[in-house]
């Protein structure tokens, strides 16, 4: 669950397709994104689940599977 919600929130704050997402897939090599685009997806994250996550777990996700794993750890 916390997958397909986030592969949404990645697509819409990047501009790609779903199919282009998954766990190994990278932020900054496979999807382009920068830091800003980073920040926005945190962002998105922490308001869809109603968690924080806390800047030195946000600065070491470089994949989505890292990603899915902040949120798990966030969430509980």
């Amino acid at each position: 669950m916390e997958f397909e919600k986030l592969q949404q929130i990645i697509a819409d704050v990047l501009s790609v397709d779903l199919d282009e997402i998954k766990p190994e897939t990278t932020f900054k090599d496979d999807l382009g994104a920068d830091s800003l685009d980073v920040y926005q997806i945190v962002m998105a994250v922490e308001e869809e689940f109603g968690i924080e996550i806390p800047t030195e777990n946000a600065s070491a996700i470089t994949t989505v599977g890292d990603a899915v794993s902040a949120i798990k750890a966030a969430v509980g």
